[in-house]
């Protein structure tokens, strides 16, 4: 099975903790427009990144995209 990734969710997750970009970009010692490019689709989480960030807002790394299957 092969999958590609859709839109990023991390605004979404975000929103569902009550957390900001900037907030998070405080928490990761990262700048926020890093994460904004993830958010506006500019970049693509690389893994060690999606991995912080689903751990930093108590999510799993595959709620950080909407995931499609390739047929």
């Amino acid at each position: 099975m092969r999958v590609t990734l859709g839109k990023c969710m991390l605004q979404e997750r975000l929103s569902e903790k009550g957390l900001s970009v900037a907030a998070l970009s405080v928490l990761l010692r990262t700048k926020p427009e890093r994460l904004l490019d993830y958010i506006e689709g500019k970049r693509v989480m690389p893994l060690k990144a999606a991995v912080t960030i689903a751990r930093s807002i108590g999510c799993s790394v595959e709620d950080l995209y909407q995931i499609e299957e390739v047929p």
